[in-house]
């Protein structure tokens, strides 16, 4: 419990700060894409949207908590992403979309969830989502309770996203039907690449300081 005390103290303080932002996002960006990223500019029209960055304690160790869509006609089918999704009319900002995405996803009361801080806003051209990434906690190991858009949890030890060998190369399908190679962290099986990856990136190397 000690070591996800300081690790959230840590945060707290750090992400009072100026963040990496870019130039950590792009780390772990397909190198396909470096180019466009660095030039790209968030059209008018983006929807706005958020998601959360949740940790917990688990058998000593500080958690986050990711999500695997599940598989129907959506954009970001079948990927690896934290809870979240757009903006919605009833919402009063979009840390109340983080916080209502992630208990319509998981189950976790907003009521139960310290927001501590922001990670770099984020363009996503596929989805056409400016996305606003929240950072925050819950002290106990959460129950979770899946609904129909999540196909799977993944509860990931900040020690697996901070290692030296952390980060890896894998060959994966675009949106176009091409294969790719990119930078992605492999966990569980499970090969977290673009967006999300951008965001962990930006979110270790804060850990990592």
């Amino acid at each position: 419990m000690k070591a996800f005390e300081n690790l959230i103290s840590k945060l707290e303080e750090k992400l009072r700060l100026p963040l990496p932002g870019l130039e950590e996002q792009l780390r772990l960006a397909p190198i396909t894409r470096l180019n466009e990223l660095k030039e790209m500019k968030i059209p008018g029209n983006a929807r706005k949207s958020a998601v959360l960055a949740l940790f917990y304690p688990q058998n000593g160790q500080a958690v986050v908590l990711l999500i695997k869509r599940a598989v129907d006609d959506t954009v970001h089918s079948g990927q690896i992403s934290f809870p979240g999704g757009k903006k919605e009319e009833t919402d009063a900002d979009l840390k109340q979309t983080a916080l209502r995405e992630t208990y319509e996803e998981v189950g976790i009361a907003p009521e139960n969830v310290t927001i501590i801080g922001t990670l770099s806003k984020m363009y996503i051209p596929p989805s056409n989502f400016e996305v606003q990434p929240f950072v925050g906690y819950v002290n106990n190991d959460p129950q979770l309770t899946t609904n129909c858009e999540v196909e799977s949890v993944l509860k990931v030890p900040v020690s697996e996203l901070t290692g030296t060998d952390s980060i890896q190369y894998k060959t994966v399908k675009g949106r176009d039907g091409e294969w790719y190679e990119v930078p992605c962290y492999f966990v569980q099986d499970e090969i977290i690449w673009g967006a999300t990856a951008m965001m962990l990136s930006e979110l270790t190397a804060i850990i990592s300081e």
